[in-house]
């Protein structure tokens, strides 16, 4: 084995964040740590790098790489062994990145920690670095600064300076979280073909069960602290014997599902004083045992084990799997109420020139997109970032001023009201944004909150019934009964969603726009969210422009998804036909770049590079230089809209050539 973990235990003062976990990683095998956040994940990692804050320490246990102990070796010693034996990719990749330096400076340091090359051949080393992780022009990238380069672009950078130390080990640490579908996929490939070329060992820690998928060869599942089951991916995938896992399965967005399953609670506080299973208060079939006494691990198979009383009791040899009576699901039929209706809205920004430049630039970032949402509908609006998704979102409610266009709401256009006539019809239209936690007021305690916009609108004059919808609407939400007096960090990031959604629903909405609101969050506690969403739909009869860049959830909760590209619509349908019978490039790219749980093979990406700007968009269909497909009037002429059916269309010359 290149990379052997036992019985690690890292401490915070009382908290303890590694409790006595044990796994091996061979050469050019990928281990996957699999769990929710603050189930210590992370921690393992640092705890293997020696990265710990300087309040942390690691109290017991052994990181062997090769036959050599590195928590026992000196600072100046373990200096050679990080990012040059064991290297690593942090989550964000702008934070980890200096803001400083250029792109090459930052490579070319661990050439020169780690190599006794001269600063002319670190250069060279490094432009052949960034060329090797599919960045083009790589001696001009070289002497950029992050803040010129894509998530995806900067993400590709910190896998250099990964690989510049040529690792046996290679930690990745949530390394696609923050990137969109067609760059995860990148991205997975990349990795792999890196890891097949060099025969390294990776541990990749994630909470997205298709990334698993596609890249495990094992997988070791989590929890507060330890691990509670590890196998190999083919047999967890078919069949994981922890509830926790099974749980984290039924999680996941499924059209079939009328409800999705949800894990009750949070992982608990590490600083807890366990007594029996960690996971008992949450799982619906512990029995007494499982509250009294800790579980050993039952060996299931060859490499497949679990720390379960239910594995282990006579005559027992599965855990029963966990599912909710489901139903398919058939969306609410609206009543063809036209909610909201945008037409031809553009959102320009004017860019300003050198001194000696004339004339005038803008950026696009909403080009001529018309939309409509009938009342108690969900419209999903999905692509990837930069594309002017939240844009539209934030036009639509008035937060953004607009070029042109209408954006009508029951009729009323907003974007021609006065400031004080739009005050008036605010209440009408909401929006939750991404980041629950930046978007609350880490000042005020949650009534004032929510009690903020009922004032200031006008929705509920008298005191004693704004706090008795207040009450209401905490409830409502699924939020204890004293949220009301706490402050927004005193929840975790679920409940903070839960939070927002309360603000939104507070003033009486009739249409919420949804901006990421799951994208930050676990899948356990995304399912708790989207079935809350579902929920107050289907009883306030809101609708909801939901804007993400997940497409089974957009599949799972929206009636009807649209595809933007670059500031424009390109395709728009019910979601079966988005999802089942895609027909634009662009769609099936997005499409085909999901990882899934049912496919483990090795998948190439079907879309490259980045997407144009938009203060530049290309001539004809901006899609063509990504388009496999893409012909000689593709790159002459937008293509018109072709209807497929009532509600299928699509904005592209293979079909309206046909």
């Amino acid at each position: 084995m290149v990379l052997s973990i036992k019985q690690l235990h890292t401490r915070l003062g009382a908290l303890r964040l590694v409790d006595g976990i044990s796994f091996d990683v061979a050469a050019g095998q990928t281990f996957a740590l699999l769990g929710e956040s603050g189930c210590g994940k992370s921690m393992t990692a640092l705890s293997i790098m020696r990265l710990l804050p300087d309040v942390a320490r690691v109290s017991s246990g052994q990181v062997m790489l090769h036959d050599q102990d590195v928590l026992a070796l000196p600072e100046s010693a373990m200096r050679a062994v990080r990012g040059g034996k064991i290297g690593m990719i942090f989550q964000e990749p702008m934070t980890s990145l200096n803001p400083v330096l250029t792109v090459g400076e930052q490579v070319m340091e661990t050439l020169l920690r780690h190599s006794a090359l001269s600063a002319k051949a670190a250069r060279q080393q490094a432009a052949d670095l960034l060329t090797s992780v599919g960045i083009a022009d790589a001696h001009h990238r070289l002497d950029e600064y992050p803040f010129q380069l894509s998530g995806g672009m900067k993400q590709r950078v910190m896998i250099a300076m990964t690989l510049a130390g040529n690792p046996d080990v290679l930690i990745a640490d949530e390394p696609t979280t923050a990137l969109d579908v067609t760059i995860q996929a990148q991205v997975l490939a990349l990795l792999r073909n890196i890891q097949q070329q060099r025969g390294m060992a990776m541990l990749l820690i994630t909470h997205d069960l298709g990334v698993v998928s596609e890249m495990a060869h094992q997988v070791g599942v989590m929890y507060a602290g330890e691990l509670v089951e590890v196998a190999p991916r083919d047999v967890f995938f078919s069949q994981p014997q922890h509830p926790y896992s099974q749980k984290l399965f039924a999680a996941l967005p499924n059209r079939q599902l009328n409800k999705l399953v949800n894990i009750p609670g949070n992982v608990p506080p590490l600083d807890t004083t366990f007594v029996g299973c960690r996971f008992a208060p949450r799982c619906e079939y512990a029995f007494d045992l499982c509250h009294q006494q800790s579980p050993v691990w039952t060996q299931l198979a060859d490499g497949h084990r679990a720390r379960c009383h239910l594995l282990s009791q006579a005559g027992l040899k599965t855990a029963p799997v966990a599912h909710e009576a489901s139903s398919p699901v058939q969306p609410d039929q609206t009543d063809q109420v036209e909610m909201l209706v945008v037409d031809n809205l553009q959102v320009y920004y004017p860019l300003k020139r050198g001194w000696l430049q004339t004339g005038s630039r803008v950026l696009k970032a909403v080009d001529g997109l018309s939309l409509t949402i009938h009342s108690g509908e969900t419209l999903a609006l999905v692509g990837e970032s930069g594309c002017g998704k939240t844009t539209v979102g934030k036009a639509i409610v008035q937060l953004q001023p607009i070029t042109q266009g209408q954006v009508m709401l029951g009729g009323i256009d907003l974007a021609a009201l006065s400031p004080s006539a739009l005050q008036q019809q605010r209440a009408k239209v909401q929006m939750i944004f991404q980041d629950p936690y930046a978007s609350l007021n880490p000042h005020m305690r949650v009534q004032a909150i929510l009690e903020e916009g009922m004032v200031a609108l006008g929705v509920e004059p008298d005191t004693g019934q704004r706090r008795l919808q207040m009450k209401r609407l905490v409830e409502q939400v699924g939020l204890p009964a004293n949220a009301l007096q706490r402050y927004p960090h005193e929840f975790s990031g679920g409940q903070r969603q839960r939070i927002a959604i309360a603000r939104a629903l507070a003033v009486r909405p009739q249409l919420i726009i949804c901006d990421e609101p799951t994208s930050a969050l676990d899948v356990s506690v995304q399912a708790q969210i989207i079935n809350l969403l579902k929920a107050l739909q289907a009883e306030l009869q809101v609708s909801y422009l939901f804007i993400t860049h997940n497409l089974p959830v957009a599949d799972y909760l929206a009636h009807r998804i649209a595809v933007m590209y670059l500031g424009r619509i390109v395709e728009i349908g019910g979601s079966a036909e988005i999802m089942q019978h895609a027909k634009h490039p662009y769609t099936q790219a997005l499409l085909a770049a999901v990882p899934s749980i049912e496919r483990h093979e090795v998948k190439v990406p079907l879309l490259q590079g980045d997407m144009a700007s938009a203060a530049n968009p290309p001539a004809g269909c901006h899609f063509h230089p990504r388009c496999s497909q893409a012909m000689d009037i593709c790159r002459q002429q937008y293509p018109r809209m072709t209807q497929l059916s009532a509600t299928h269309f699509v904005n592209c010359h293979l079909l309206s050539t046909h």
